[in-house]
């Protein structure tokens, strides 16, 4: 099997496991999300350390954390990536995983605004046209439910935030999630003490309750780690283009999860939002790939021009 097949297998793998992850956290929803949300990042910080002093590279995170610009980075990627789980546990519980997905889809355009407000990026025309489309979708489920579809907007957002933030962390994937965890870790520790002491929202805590509930509290650390891995492993072997067209798998399994399994109320105002979404994100990608396949052009050319 060659290195790109493998490669597209992996993001697959991670695609499919982020967009059925609703599945998992469905089962969870009966305890408080905030309660959920410590239990995964604390998992998570033992799956990925324990990944990395298996790898014998424990040590980067400690260089990472002594880099004080590093580690402010560091700090607000944590807090993004936080709030974004916490949004999209939240959502899940409370019956809105049709939202959730919305904001993955929304996302990319999201990323879009963001780098012409915060690095000075252009837009072409048609990404231009795609992210008004996207805003008249947002526009008419706020006319059509009396209000924001503020779930879907803050999932986009705060996963965009995340995503500035990693463009300016020299830290390889594993290494600079473990260290976001590790920054948590100690407000997720924090939270669940009072939880199981009576002085937080909740019922004595979850953990330990019943043997399934504890299981799959525990299965939350893996749960977070695998995706990463296998999304790590296939952007060193596939071209960005084709990961970004694959990755709208994410939301689309999320969307199929909350229409066919848990029958959420999907009407003719989210239909047309939906349509809207789907059509910006189909001039989005259009527009990137003729971008990257004449970026590419002008790279072999420089490259076999004698006067370069």
């Amino acid at each position: 099997m060659t290195q790109g097949r493998i490669g597209l297998l992996s993001m697959i793998a991670a695609c499919s496991i982020w967009g059925l992850s609703p599945l998992y956290y469905k089962l969870l929803s009966h305890i408080p999300p905030l309660e959920v949300l410590a239990h995964r990042t604390l998992w998570s910080a033992v799956f990925f350390t324990g990944l990395l002093a298996m790898r014998g590279r424990l040590g980067r995170v400690d260089a990472t954390l002594r880099d004080r610009r590093a580690r402010r980075t560091l700090t607000f990627s944590a807090l993004a990536i936080s709030a974004n789980w916490f949004l999209f546990i939240y959502s899940i519980g409370i019956g809105r995983a049709t939202e959730a997905s919305l904001g993955y889809y929304i996302f990319p355009l999201v990323a879009v605004l963001l780098g012409v407000a915060l690095f000075g990026e252009r837009l072409s025309r048609v990404e231009a046209a795609a992210v008004a489309l996207a805003g008249a979708a947002v526009a008419l489920l706020a006319w059509r439910e009396g209000q924001v579809p503020y779930v879907s907007l803050l999932i986009a957002i705060t996963f965009g935030l995340y995503g500035v933030a990693k463009k300016r962390i020299a830290a390889d994937a594993i290494t600079s999630v473990t260290t976001e965890v590790l920054i948590l870790c100690p407000l997720a520790l924090v939270w669940l003490a009072l939880v199981h002491a009576g002085a937080a929202p909740g019922q004595g805590g979850a953990f330990g309750s019943d043997a399934g509930t504890t299981v799959l509290l525990l299965f939350s650390g893996p749960l977070t780690a695998l995706p990463l891995i296998f999304f790590s492993h296939a952007s060193q072997r596939v071209a960005l283009g084709t990961l970004g067209l694959i990755q709208y798998m994410n939301p689309t399994l999320q969307f199929l999860c909350a229409t066919l399994v848990f029958r959420e109320p999907f009407g003719l105002a989210q239909a047309l939002a939906f349509a809207l979404i789907w059509t910006a994100l189909g001039l989005y990608s259009g527009a990137r790939l003729s971008r990257d396949r004449a970026s590419r052009r002008q790279s072999t050319s420089a490259a076999t021009d004698p006067q370069a």
